[in-house]
């Protein structure tokens, strides 16, 4: 069964709602987050990127940067900036970009399906990166970014959901990322309590983007529990804010690579090497956005090429079948010498929403040489693969839109 519990949110007032969300604070460097938000009194980044309101020179890890996370949090509450619901409840959160919806709804998933695998994962975390969300949390006394969920759909809980979109939203906004964001309050007990048992049915959940702050919430949970006399398990610390979607409702982006140099060869022995694995077609300067599984686009001084996996090049298994698998395996490490793509520094990656014209210029510009188009790997296999507790391949998958922090925090008090 999978828990889903209401909470008491703190949620912007409805007048600061546009100028508080932000985009995650996992999506843009410190330096970015200080122009976003440097007219911007309200913008959540003063939270989740807290060391733009300290000297440039500051560690990112630094407890002053978490010290000042937290005084910007609870000052932004007691300026009523931020106002806490009265009781505890539920929330549909649409996202709409170039015409399509994808609703999910905010609510509370436990540490502790966590722990024994319920909510599963398919990707490893890094431990700087789950310290850095563990100080966060720990410091703030709260959740403040949500966990992007997928879940397989029941019917019952889309019709709760489409009953509850006929009602005025509480929120209305589109940000500069041309996302249309609207929320409304499930605030009625029947309803709560007919999705509480709804999700009861469910088997399942599966983490679609936020492994490190499921990671870290359940670290400081434990940390909490075992600090604490007599824990009951029910404690706020135990529970992480979430988005839940129906899997139909997400779509993966292709998750593209961008290459440094050629690991010494010249471009025709190059392609000499490629050729050995790959079928390899020419196609000029119009861009090769791949139309299937086991097809890759290739960029190479100004032309681009179409390279079809030969078939003896195809893992057999469910991991060693994905597309960012195969390129890893047969091009990433035996060519160009490229073993853990999160370390290595010759290799930069390109979420889809920014189209082939930015691996163009990339290469282009000379600040790299080569770039792989890739085919989005599918929910299914996502699913799939967390199912059989395996991992996927590091930078499988891009999900846009990107939910927004600062439409909800889960404090612990």
């Amino acid at each position: 069964m999978a828990v889903l519990k209401p909470f008491n949110a703190v949620r912007p007032d409805a007048i600061y709602a546009d100028k508080v969300a932000e985009l995650p604070y996992d999506v843009m460097s410190s330096d970015e987050a200080r122009e976003i938000a440097k007219d911007n009194p309200y913008s959540f980044l003063h939270v989740d990127k807290a060391e733009i309101d300290l000297p440039k020179d500051i560690d990112l890890y630094d407890k002053k940067v978490y010290e000042k996370a937290r005084d910007n949090l609870y000052g932004m509450i007691n300026d009523k900036i931020f106002i806490k619901e009265e009781k505890p409840m539920f929330y549909v959160y649409e996202l709409i970009m170039n015409g399509r919806s994808q609703t999910g709804i905010v609510g509370l998933t436990s540490v502790f399906e966590y722990d024994n695998g319920i909510i599963k994962k398919h990707e490893l975390t890094r431990a700087d990166k789950e310290q850095d969300r563990i100080n966060h949390i720990d410091y703030c006394n709260a959740n403040t970014g949500p966990i992007f969920i997928a879940y397989k759909k029941r019917e019952r809980i889309k019709e709760i959901i489409d009953n509850i979109k006929k009602n005025v939203p509480l929120y209305d906004f589109t940000k500069d990322t041309k996302v249309t964001h609207k929320v409304w309050q499930i605030s009625e007990d029947k309803d709560i309590n007919e999705l509480i048992s709804e999700f009861e049915k469910v088997p399942n959940l599966y983490i679609a983007d936020g492994h490190h702050r499921n990671a870290s919430a359940a670290k400081v949970a434990k940390m909490r529990r075992d600090a604490k006399e007599n824990a009951t398990g029910e404690e706020e610390f135990n529970f992480c804010l979430s988005v839940l979607f129906a899997e139909d409702e997400l779509k993966i982006l292709d998750y593209n690579r961008v290459i440094k140099d050629l690991n010494g060869f010249s471009e025709e022995e190059f392609i000499e090497k490629i050729k050995e694995k790959f079928e390899v077609s020419l196609c000029g300067k119009e861009a090769y956005k791949p139309e299937k599984r086991h097809t890759f686009g290739m960029f190479l001084n100004e032309k681009w090429y179409k390279l079809e996996a030969k078939d003896e090049y195809i893992g057999k298994d469910i991991v060693s079948s994905l597309d960012v698998a195969i390129l890893q395996k047969e091009v990433l490490e035996p060519i160009l010498n490229i073993g853990d793509v999160r370390k290595d520094k010759r290799i930069d990656f390109v979420g889809g929403i920014r189209g082939l014209l930015e691996l163009e210029k990339l290469c282009k510009s000379g600040e790299m040489k080569i770039a792989f188009s890739m085919y989005p790997t599918s929910i299914e296999e996502l699913m799939e693969i967390a199912d059989n507790n395996l991992l996927m391949p590091p930078k499988s998958t891009w999900f846009e839109p990107k939910l927004l922090s600062g439409l909800f925090v889960h404090t612990f008090d």
